[in-house]
């Protein structure tokens, strides 16, 4: 039975991990950075043969460690489970690392912002996810909630969900967010809907409905920016 190849039987030119401890992590190319996550190979191909297997297929690059589910990951060969967790854990981190860089940026009234906090979130989910940010009276981040998964339209999209999670926060204004997993954030019937019946509840309640953003594939739809809010 042929062994694993690990980096340390490769050339030093060649070594992941050598390379990013005498030059640092940015001058690692992305299959040398799963490489070194890695360490091993498997049945004749080193880690960063395996990590070039992984990153061919696919968007051909480092989306695919989002896009691809666990199950999708270990069918590919020389990944199996630890490896398989350990590439989701990889896109995960990430995922959280960006959002946490973004937040101390997040201002409400800038639709620019807010979907810069959520778009590496939610651009890659396959089903849409419907979700009520909200502020207190000094426009401060009060935190979020996902309200349903799946297709929304006005008839699964309650406004009493919406209104109790902002009554609980105390919010005195909110601001509607889901995503277009086609990517094309143009809204549709059903959106202009929601924002319409969110708002006229908003106004009964004193809670002000900010702005209702629709994220597509790096791009987004701000119906605030869109003049279809009342000031």
């Amino acid at each position: 039975m042929q062994k694993h190849l690990t980096v340390k039987e490769l050339p030093d030119s060649e070594k992941p991990y050598e390379k990013c401890m005498h030059y640092g992590p940015k001058y690692l190319s992305d299959a040398e950075l799963l490489a070194v996550i890695f360490r091993t190979g498997t049945k004749g191909k080193t880690s960063v043969e395996l990590a070039q297997l992984i990153l061919a297929q696919g968007n051909k690059n480092l989306l695919n460690l989002y896009d691809y589910t666990y199950e999708h990951l270990i069918q590919i060969p020389g990944i199996g489970q630890v490896k398989a967790v350990q590439l989701k854990c990889i896109a995960e981190i990430s995922r959280r690392i960006a959002k946490t860089v973004r937040i101390d940026r997040m201002v409400f009234d800038q639709p620019a912002t807010i979907a810069d906090y959520y778009m590496e979130n939610l651009r890659h989910e396959k089903k849409e996810r419907f979700m009520v940010c909200m502020f207190d009276s000094s426009c401060h981040f009060l935190g979020d909630c996902v309200l349903s998964v799946g297709s929304v339209n006005a008839s699964l999209v309650s406004p009493r969900e919406v209104f109790i999670q902002a009554l609980q926060a105390q919010a005195v204004s909110i601001i509607l967010l889901h995503n277009h997993p086609s990517g094309n954030p143009k809204p549709s019937h059903a959106d202009q809907q929601i924002t319409e019946r969110i708002a006229a509840c908003g106004k009964f309640l004193q809670i002000m409905l900010a702005d209702h953003i629709i994220i597509g594939d790096n791009k987004y739809y701000s119906f605030r920016e869109k003049g279809l809010l009342d000031p």
